[in-house]
């Protein structure tokens, strides 16, 4: 039962949450109203999901971050890839590192690489 609990958490957004509690204070009934300890934990309930929205937005970044630090240090070294254009393998120097769609792209011989088709790394080479 937990995990429908948190799952369904996880799906719903602040306005959605806060929308949800108006309408349960709105028609509660008189003769036996919210009681104070359910609604604090309701309001714990919406604290930790705005926490969690705010912790996953910050891993977002880090991660992005993460990845234009590995292509960094990829930019000006030798590598073996698979074109998906030639339809082989090719090697040429990564000329550039960019993150798209939470992915890191490399450009290769003007072609668009992923990290996934890379299957060498040599040492890094002076560009003319």
């Amino acid at each position: 039962m937990a995990t429908v609990s948190s799952a369904f958490n996880s799906q719903i957004g602040q306005q959605q949450f806060l929308q949800l509690l108006a309408a349960q204070l709105t028609y509660q009934n008189p003769m036996e109203p919210m009681q104070q300890e359910d609604m604090l934990g309701q309001l714990a309930q919406f604290s930790t999901l705005s926490g969690i929205e705010s912790l996953n937005a910050n891993f977002e970044e880090l991660f992005k971050l993460q990845a234009l630090t590995q292509g960094a240090n990829l930019v000006g070294k030798q590598v073996t890839y698979f074109s998906k254009i030639q339809q082989s393998d090719q090697s040429g120097i990564v000329e550039s590192a960019s993150v798209a769609d939470g992915k890191l792209v490399l450009v290769i011989n003007g072609e668009k690489i992923g990290l996934d088709d890379i299957s060498k790394i040599g040492s890094s080479t002076t560009v003319p």
